[in-house]
């Protein structure tokens, strides 16, 4: 019996440890397991077949990167901001659709990605960079509209954004009731104490005095699409959510119903 409690004891000593070991590991590399650095060389040349501007902006001790695509006639500005991979270079793939609506769209690119210089270090770093960001392009659309959308990891931000400026207008797709929620679901092992970011998006949209939009997917295997039914609950009158059937995580803006209703969305 004194055996077995000892092997007992001894395995459970094992599994703590392990534990433990496991909690660190997320914590200490956390920067780098949610933002998955996509860099481009200072010197590389953005191509696209539509017009497009390349912009650097200083941000502290950074330079950040980002890329304005341009539509005819623009009566707005659409500001972006992506998911935790890829850089302008690949999003821009998304911007003919919106351009077409008669905005102009830009690209930004986090700390780390694309040509921005620096890294995603805390909840912070990232928040200052899209301000940053935002302020400079929001002055050349005095007079016209401005709308902020978010994909991914970049509604949390959005919605921040759009809880401390005054937008025409927030769109989020596939967005996130806070980002501790979406780490306890997809890894309910770990103790959510350990996450140096918050992101409470329900927190921030309630603070939002322009209309919001938010369209997710109900087949989203990343973002479980039951967030953006709790972030209902926060909303205000005449904000909407659209479920798009059968969507998965990538690929809304190419989504036919997301399409249809992008005319409305942005006006």
């Amino acid at each position: 019996m004194n055996k077995l409690l000892k092997t007992l004891t001894w395995l459970a000593g094992i599994a703590a440890a392990l534990y433990i070991a496991v909690c660190c590991y997320f914590y200490f590399e956390q920067d780098s397991l949610i933002f998955h650095e996509a860099k481009l060389s200072h010197n590389h040349k953005f191509s696209f077949a539509y017009p497009f501007k390349e912009y650097s902006i200083k941000s502290g001790n950074d330079t950040l990167s980002g890329v304005l695509f341009k539509a005819d006639s623009a009566k707005g500005l659409i500001f972006f901001l992506h998911g935790n991979a890829g850089n302008a270079d690949d999003w821009g793939d998304i911007t003919p659709e919106h351009t077409a609506m008669g905005y102009d769209m830009f690209v930004l690119d986090y700390p780390g990605f694309g040509k921005s210089t620096g890294h995603i270090s805390s909840e912070a770093d990232l928040l200052q960079a899209v301000q940053t960001a935002y302020d400079t392009l929001k002055n050349a659309y005095q007079g016209r509209r401005i709308i902020i959308m978010g994909f991914s990891i970049g509604t949390g931000p959005a919605a921040w954004l759009a809880a401390n400026n005054k937008p025409d207008k927030l769109v989020l797709l596939a967005p996130y009731y806070s980002f501790i929620d979406l780490a306890k679901n997809l890894y309910p092992f770990l103790p959510s104490f350990i996450s140096k970011y918050q992101l409470n998006t329900y927190s921030y949209i309630e603070k939002v005095k322009a209309p919001i939009v938010i369209f997710h997917g109900d087949a989203d295997g990343r973002i479980y699409y039951q967030s953006s039914l709790k972030l209902k609950q926060h909303f205000k009158p005449g904000d909407r959510l659209i479920i798009l059937k059968g969507q998965r995580h990538n690929g809304i803006d190419k989504n036919e119903e997301y399409i249809k209703r992008l005319p409305a969305t942005l006006n």
